[in-house]
């Protein structure tokens, strides 16, 4: 893909720009037990608390850990987008599903084709092309 536009190599104009960003959530039945393992035993940041999720700050990447009374099994990344509902309507459109996790303002769970869990936020696009937050 061109950096400099949105392209495809063989020239196919893109719909949508996804952009991975440095988020990662994951479901846990406690937000008690999970805030002493993250902060209290990894010694992740809490840096924001709410009856039903907790944000660390752990270097690299932002954790994001949502109260679900069905846990995942496994992580779910995240990908940036200028305009989330029309990014859902169109992955909806290819085959992906709408995956109804809690609600969390601002961002929709989605899962693919082969069945990976990942959300799209919606972050509008700065000057050069890059979705900032």
């Amino acid at each position: 893909m061109s950096e400099s536009s949105n392209q495809t190599e063989n020239g196919a104009e893109l719909q949508f720009v996804f952009r991975s960003n440095s988020e990662i959530a994951v479901h846990v039945s406690s937000l008690e037990k999970a805030e002493h393992f993250y902060a209290g035993i990894l010694g992740f940041k809490l840096v924001a608390k709410t009856g039903r999720q907790l944000e660390f700050d752990t270097g690299k990447l932002r954790l994001y850990v949502n109260l679900d009374s069905r846990p995942l099994t496994s992580y779910v990344p995240s990908f940036d987008v200028a305009d989330r509902e029309a990014a859902r309507e169109y992955l909806e459109g290819v085959g992906c599903k709408p995956v109804h996790i809690g609600s969390q303002p601002g961002l929709s769970y989605i899962r693919d084709p082969f069945g990976m869990l990942f959300d799209i936020v919606e972050r509008k696009p700065d000057g050069h092309g890059d979705i900032t937050p």
